[in-house]
């Protein structure tokens, strides 16, 4: 009897751990992240369109550190998403683009970036040297077009460089303008964050429309005779944040609401803890360039920037008019070694036609260097002494400005270091009393990996090392 019993528990026993290691099994398996690569496309050969077709549909996910040499325009379909992995290189053999009906992900990390560029482009970055020379400003391929129906394009830890050749064959089609990036979707999203974006015979990013977020990112010699780090219209919305712009032709960023469509909201977008640097000198119109611009109809915010040696201060547009009711502005340092430059902190309307109000939080204070009795737009004659007093120490940077060289030669990153000593005197002086508007999710694949607040130091680096990273 007690043989049989134990010969029960023992096959009950047996039941309950095969069931009990049947279970962990599953689960263990029910846990493990099953990673799906959809339609991987080959890096054999060369991306060609097929027959007289002007291009080629493409979808699918280009694979983690591999090379794919493009000898054709590339279109993406409504519909269909172009999924780019970390570690790819995008080489473009002549002025052919990427069009984008449907949606692309460019999703580089910081160990990994991903690279669009011109085959066999090299970078000719002496100081002083001719622009009219430097394939920077040449459009050595198209650029990544997005269609009016484009869902979303998102960039993270991307390189763009060489882009803005005339667009040719279904690009055409979308735009044709010459923009390394465009978007013009007003109610799609449009991410580049911790990217670099070097060279571009105009703009490097253009928008007419669209909720945007361009976060921590560099721009180094961007357009050629004109052009912005960022130019944004017809109902663009969104934040531009911890930008270092560089040598840019006219501005960093400008707003517009140009081009709006009905129904779209109004252009509004908040630019803060930027650092602008040398931009302004390549643009061909007089009157225009350097820092900041809000023109027609556009509202928004302007705090915390840093403009180093830049042609002209933040310009509040007057013809056509800004939306100056709904513009707030303020806590923003300039420094200039240049007389010139000081004079045009708050832009004259005998040169440009800002009408700039100087605000009681900028540094220098604008008592300091203003005549008694100045109004927006009145001419005067700064003490530049005061403002290159104002050194915002940088750990390594062109300022002052080196002998023999003009401020339009500064127009890379190289070897310097636009983060803040801790002496600075940008430390602690940020304005933290607002939100970033956040029109993107947030989110690690489909919209922006970090919403990043205003800072309590001016500009885009901040001393505990958030903000920009590069």
């Amino acid at each position: 009897m007690k043989t049989k019993l134990f010969l029960v528990l023992g096959l009950v026993l047996t039941g309950l751990i095969f069931n009990s290691c049947q279970k962990l099994a599953d689960h263990k398996e029910l846990s493990k992240a099953i990673v799906l690569v959809a339609a991987p496309i080959s890096d054999a050969g060369c991306l060609t369109p097929l027959g007289a077709a002007s291009s080629l549909a493409v979808k699918g996910t280009m694979l983690a550190g591999k090379t794919y040499n493009v000898c054709g325009n590339l279109i993406v379909n409504a519909n269909d998403t172009l999924t780019i992995q970390p570690g790819v290189t995008i080489n473009f053999k002549g002025n052919y683009g990427i069009g984008v009906n449907g949606s692309l992900l460019s999703l580089g990390t910081q160990d990994a970036p991903i690279l669009f560029t011109a085959d066999g482009a090299v970078k000719t970055d002496q100081l002083g040297a001719d622009p009219s020379k430097d394939p920077a400003f040449k459009g050595l391929w198209t650029g990544i077009m997005g269609g009016a129906n484009c869902k979303m394009m998102i960039f993270k830890w991307t390189h763009v460089e060489f882009g803005g050749g005339t667009p040719t064959g279904d690009i055409a089609v979308i735009s044709k303008s010459p923009y390394p990036l465009f978007f013009q979707n007003p109610f799609g999203i449009f991410v580049v964050e911790d990217s670099w974006l070097y060279g571009s015979v105009d703009d490097p990013i253009r928008t007419l429309g669209g909720k945007i977020a361009i976060l921590r990112n560099t721009f180094e010699k961007c357009g050629y005779t004109g052009g912005e780090a960022l130019n944004a219209k017809a109902g663009t919305i969104g934040d531009f944040a911890y930008n270092l712009c560089i040598g840019i032709a006219t501005n960093g960023p400008k707003l517009s609401n140009s081009g709006a469509l009905t129904g779209v909201p109004g252009s509004n977008i908040r630019m803060y803890n930027n650092t602008i640097v040398n931009c302004g000198y390549r643009r061909a119109a007089a009157g225009r360039g350097g820092s900041i611009n809000f023109e027609q109809d556009a509202a928004g915010m302007a705090y915390n920037n840093l403009m180093v040696n830049c042609k002209f201060g933040l310009r509040i547009v007057q013809n056509p008019i800004a939306d100056t009711a709904n513009i707030k502005y303020g806590y923003n340092y300039t420094y200039t070694d240049s007389a010139s430059v000081a004079n045009q902190i708050y832009p004259s309307l005998s040169v440009s036609t800002a009408i700039t109000k100087a605000q009681p939080t900028d540094i220098p204070a604008p008592s300091t260097f203003l005549p008694a009795g100045w109004k927006p737009g009145d001419v005067y004659t700064a003490n530049a002494v005061i403002l290159s007093a104002n050194n915002p120490q940088f750990i390594n940077a062109p300022v002052p400005l080196p002998a023999g060289l003009k401020l339009r030669d500064i127009a890379t990153v190289g070897t310097y270091n636009f983060a803040l000593k801790l002496t600075s005197p940008c430390v602690g002086k940020g304005f933290t009393g607002f939100t970033p508007r956040g029109d993107v999710p947030v989110d690690p694949k489909f919209g922006v990996t970090e919403l990043t607040r205003p800072g309590r130091d001016i500009g885009a680096y901040q001393v505990d090392g958030t903000g920009n990273h590069h």
